[in-house]
């Protein structure tokens, strides 16, 4: 198994490369969110320390363009395409299976559906140079500190570990989506409720204008009491939703913040293209 070769590399350092990249991309964005959020904050969509994305970008990347290493022209643009694919295709994927969206272009100049962006694309390409000669060089070095023997026990161990871990955040992660889900439409219920409660209050007020009955005064006050309570239901249900999360559940919650159902991401991303 572990001489089993993709690209002309074995699956042994492929697998360990794997690992180092992914145990590198989890400080890297832990580090990077840490200082913007103004908090500690566990980035990845597993528990553990490792960020799966910049493993399996970072291995796929190196795959994929050895062939034109070579040439630091085609290089640079095999490492704007390839990446932006890679995103893309995550981002598509991970969205139709947790009907949720884990960052957002839309704001950004020359992006295309919130889910890629020109900007990012061309860090990709600088990033892929840098990949070849200057992480790779060192992440090889890396691997090469311990023995054939003990790289296969610590990979193992840490496949085993990694698999659990996946699935934990995976089921965990199905939960976060189906909340936030409902989460929105209670938030639409409320928006729904507050627009109903101004539009009928103004009518009855314009009904019953000049007029000093007390019926009419009674009915307006007893409908806005109504809604009122109604939206209050709807406010302690959201408050109570979003207070009985799990630890795993804020925990990803913590480690994405702008994390958002796909349907609101879908609202944001028609919105900001409407108001360019």
């Amino acid at each position: 198994m572990w001489d089993f070769r993709i690209a002309g590399e074995d699956l042994y350092h492929i697998l360990n490369w794997f690992f180092i990249y992914s145990f590198l991309g989890w400080v890297w964005e832990s580090c990077y969110v840490s200082v913007k959020e103004r908090r500690l904050v566990n980035r990845g969509f597993v528990t553990g320390p490792v960020c799966t994305i910049y493993g399996f970008g970072a291995v796929s990347v190196y795959l994929i363009l050895k062939p034109i290493a070579g040439n630091l022209l085609l290089l640079y643009l095999g490492g704007v395409i390839v990446p932006t694919i890679l995103e893309y295709l995550t981002a598509l994927l991970m969205e139709q299976i947790f009907h949720m969206s884990w960052w957002d272009y839309s704001k950004n100049k020359f992006n295309f559906q919130g889910r890629i962006c020109l900007g990012a694309s061309l860090g990709w390409g600088i990033f892929s140079v840098i990949l070849f000669y200057g992480f790779q060089p060192v992440v090889d070095r890396i691997a090469a500190l311990y023995s054939v023997a003990a790289g296969k026990a610590l990979v193992t161990t840490a496949a085993f570990a990694y698999a659990v871990d996946f699935g934990m955040s995976f089921l965990n992660a199905m939960q976060v989506g189906e909340r936030l889900g409902r989460m929105d439409e209670l938030m639409e219920e409320m928006s729904e409720l507050r627009k109903r409660l101004e539009t009928r209050v103004d009518a009855l007020v314009a009904f019953t204008a000049g007029m000093t009955t007390a019926e009419h005064k009674a009915k307006q006050e007893e409908f806005r009491l109504r809604l009122e309570e109604r939206l209050a239901s709807l406010h302690s249900r959201y408050e109570q939703m979003k207070a009985g999360s799990s630890r795993l559940n804020r925990r990803i919650m913590n480690a994405y913040p702008n994390l958002k159902s796909r349907r609101q991401a879908l609202k944001e991303r028609v919105r900001n293209r409407e108001n360019k």
